[in-house]
């Protein structure tokens, strides 16, 4: 039986509004003002047009942010796929402001999820203020790959696969990318598990047990079900990794990109009738394509990026400024890719998770 929902005092949900927000006050405030920062000016929709020249977002939460990033020395790769996630979310922020002025959030459900969702944004790039929650992320295939998994069970089974002489170069390429792909799941749920838990312990502390039925009714069971999900595909990537290291890659392999291969094998439980299916997986061979190219681009961004050091430690002004204007080129088109793909990924997971849930 679904839980009867109750009414909660204005206070409570102003007292959990102020929880929810408490992550972002890791950004710097400005000075009190109608010309603040955090404005209504700033971050409205309407007034994207008067985005200073040189800023990188229309939101400057988020311009802020991203200056913090790029103190942080992450790799140019890491750098763009931050770019990618705070444009996603920048987008769903300007659209739920829309819907707020038409009065379709009263109970702030799409609220809390847009803070919660930029809450993982800043604990997955280190931008929480807490220590080692960064996740070290290459593509490259390299000799020191024990220290880059850091999980016994991976070592055996990536030692296992590269001694068995059963993959050539290139599907080891690929059967890396399928590991490096399980770690950052976990990393995720790990994420998402320590931001749930911080946000139960402060709703259990400011509000009272008849609002916590409520709150947690329409704000925390879609998240428990999220987390829920994410160790089902753990544990399924596992079995995978398992039983492509032992085996080999067949000769039948539907998809060879780790994140197509993780929604194909959802759609096949999920309530698609068969031509929905079919048309599902034509969809997901152009998402396999698309991952592909961004994929080119992030090993050229890397190439480009050691050269441009080496260039710089010659002191070559104008090899410096070739190399430079290369980069930026690469920088611009990663980050529009990386866009293009988590935009697609996100609105695929969100098909097959109801298709999921009306089976259910």
């Amino acid at each position: 039986m679904a839980p009867r929902k109750e009414s909660v005092s204005t206070l409570p949900r102003l007292q959990l509004l102020v929880l929810l927000l408490l992550p972002l006050l890791l950004v710097p405030q400005p000075i009190a003002g109608h010309s603040g920062k955090y404005s209504r000016e700033k971050n409205e929709p309407e007034m994207a047009a008067k985005r200073e020249s040189g800023e990188e977002f229309r939101m400057e939460k988020l311009n802020q942010l991203w200056e913090k990033a790029k103190r942080l020395h992450l790799s140019p790769v890491r750098l763009a796929e931050l770019h990618s996630d705070l444009k996603i979310q920048e987008r769903d922020e300007l659209n739920w402001k829309k819907l707020k002025v038409e009065g379709l959030d009263e109970d702030g459900e799409k609220e809390a999820k847009l803070v919660h969702n930029l809450n993982v944004i800043l604990a997955r790039y280190g931008l929480d203020g807490r220590k080692n929650t960064q996740m070290v992320h290459s593509n490259a295939l390299n000799e020191d790959t024990q220290d880059e998994l850091g999980d016994p069970r991976l070592e055996k089974l990536w030692h296992k696969a590269k001694t068995s002489g059963k993959f050539s170069s290139e599907e080891l390429d690929k059967l890396w990318r399928e590991f490096l792909h399980y770690k950052e799941k976990i990393h995720e749920y790990n994420v998402l598990l320590d931001t749930l838990s911080r946000a139960e312990e402060g709703y259990e502390n400011l509000l009272s047990p008849s609002d916590m039925t409520h709150i947690k009714s329409d704000t925390l069971t879609s998240k428990h079900s999220e987390l829920k999900d994410r160790l089902r595909s753990i544990n399924q990537g596992l079995d995978r990794l398992r039983k492509v290291s032992h085996q080999g890659y067949g000769s039948t392999t539907e998809f060879e990109e780790p994140r197509v291969i993780d929604l194909w094998d959802l759609a096949q439980s999920a309530n698609f009738t068969e031509k929905e299916l079919e048309s599902f997986r034509e969809e997901l061979k152009h998402f396999e394509a698309k991952i592909e190219k961004h994929n080119h681009y992030q090993k050229q961004l890397e190439i480009s990026h050691q050269k441009l050091k080496h260039v710089e430690s010659i002191g070559d002004p104008e090899h410096i400024s070739r190399n430079k204007e290369k980069y930026v080129l690469l920088e611009e088109k990663t980050k529009e890719l990386g866009y293009k793909v988590k935009k697609h990924l996100q609105d695929l997971s969100s098909r097959v998770s109801r298709a999921r849930h009306n089976e259910l």
